[in-house]
């Protein structure tokens, strides 16, 4: 698979973006880019509202990504395009869960 063509002279790598599949992998919500790629065909699968099907879609900070991830959907801003499959810690930095999974099984606390 290749890693497509390099950005323009002069224009950022930001503005020219990410595949989504290598960016779900980066950002280790799939354990291998083939999942990533498949998340992404099965979907359904918005970027910033806009319905994507394909695996080489862009993806830039600043991008909303919606997705369905087990149980549960994800919303999730995307704030850096990342460079490798780092760790954990490393990947939790390249975007901002802005309605993160809730346990199914918590029960309400009492005041």
């Amino acid at each position: 698979m290749t890693a497509g063509p390099p950005p323009a002279p002069g224009v950022p790598e930001a503005a020219a973006g990410l595949r989504i599949d290598k960016w779900l992998w980066y950002a280790r919500f799939c354990k291998t880019r083939s999942l990533a790629a498949r998340l992404v065909i099965d979907g359904p699968m918005r970027c910033s509202g806009t319905l994507i099907t394909k695996p080489h879609h862009p993806v830039r900070p600043g991008c909303v990504l919606t997705f369905p991830l087990a149980r549960h959907i994800r919303i999730i801003r995307v704030l850096a395009l990342g460079h490798r499959r780092g760790p954990p810690a490393e990947a939790r930095g390249l975007y901002e869960d802005l309605a993160p999974p809730t346990p199914e099984n918590a029960l309400p606390r009492n005041p």
